[in-house]
């Protein structure tokens, strides 16, 4: 696909080593530094920017200064064209958390690679072993706030009607109906969240889905561009990537819940729905009979 937030492979491997490009691939450490990687490319994961004391895994630091220190060592600048690829079958949508979160924090050139490592192996384009350093960069943090849900806004918002706002759940559908999972205190979802799950938007080749098919199915769930969405999942991950997908089709009034039910679900004055019933049935167990 020709989208401005996407580049192609063959692109890409054009443009390896030029001046003011930087790769970040954002898969696990093992399978960077010894299953390979893009040439060039440096290392970093989500984690690495998440608050160190908040319980809800998916906040990021508030200390920006921290957050700018790694993002300078992998040898961002303000003008840089940063690149960032994962596995896409093989992840939570984790490219999308850091075009998310590089996004909230001002940067504005930025492409995913489109079939990610996935792609890019299957070719047979180079790769290499191992660590790469890079000189600092300069980046500095300019948030736009509106690009990120905090937990007390979103919950004005659910206690009143909100049809110009929709809220997203990308999640699977067992959590959304209130699945026990471990580590969260409750189940369910937000009141009035429509069910998206992340993970329906890829094709066989992992290459992202054409707009045309991704707007009529986000069309089909009654989300339409003119609403602002919010998207959350259970640590702002894969909300992330669903972010990044209303996003290139076009969707302009979008933001991130990265506290997720991480965090919602430890607030026992914020409002949970559940759907037992619709559980069962997809999980394949029928109701009790009633006893004579």
């Amino acid at each position: 696909m020709n989208h401005p937030f996407l580049i192609d492979t063959d692109t890409l491997h054009q443009q390896l080593g030029r001046t003011g490009l930087v790769v970040i691939d954002v898969r696990g450490r093992a399978a960077y530094e010894f299953g390979g990687h893009i040439p060039g490319a440096v290392h970093s994961t989500w984690h690495e920017y998440s608050d160190p004391k908040a319980v809800a895994k998916g906040l990021l630091n508030p200390d920006l200064g921290q957050i700018e220190h790694i993002l300078r060592r992998l040898g961002i600048n303000q003008d840089s064209d940063v690149v960032i690829y994962s596995n896409p079958f093989d992840n939570w949508g984790d490219e999308g958390r850091m075009f998310w979160m590089l996004e909230y924090l001002g940067h504005r050139r930025l492409r995913i690679l489109d079939g990610g490592w996935v792609k890019w192996t299957t070719e047979k384009r180079p790769f290499e072993h191992g660590p790469v350093s890079s000189a600092m960069g300069n980046f500095t943090a300019r948030p736009v706030p509106a690009l990120m849900m905090v937990k007390d806004d979103l919950k004005t918002i659910v206690d009143m009607p909100h049809p110009q706002t929709a809220i997203l759940d990308a999640r699977s559908v067992e959590e959304y109906l209130g699945k026990e999972v471990s580590g969260i205190p409750r189940p369910g979802h937000i009141p009035s969240a429509i069910h998206l799950a992340w993970n329906g938007f890829l094709n066989k080749d992992a290459t992202i889905k054409d707009v045309t098919v991704i707007t009529e199915l986000l069309q089909a769930k009654g989300i339409h561009p003119n609403q602002e969405v919010i998207c959350y999942c259970t640590g702002g991950v894969r909300s992330a990537w669903l972010y990044f997908i209303l996003k290139l089709v076009g969707y302009q009034h979008v933001s991130n819940y990265p506290g997720s039910w991480w965090e919602w679900s430890r607030d026992f004055a914020a409002p949970v729905e559940k759907d037992l019933q619709a559980l069962q049935k997809v999980l394949g167990f029928s109701a009790a009979p009633p006893s004579s």
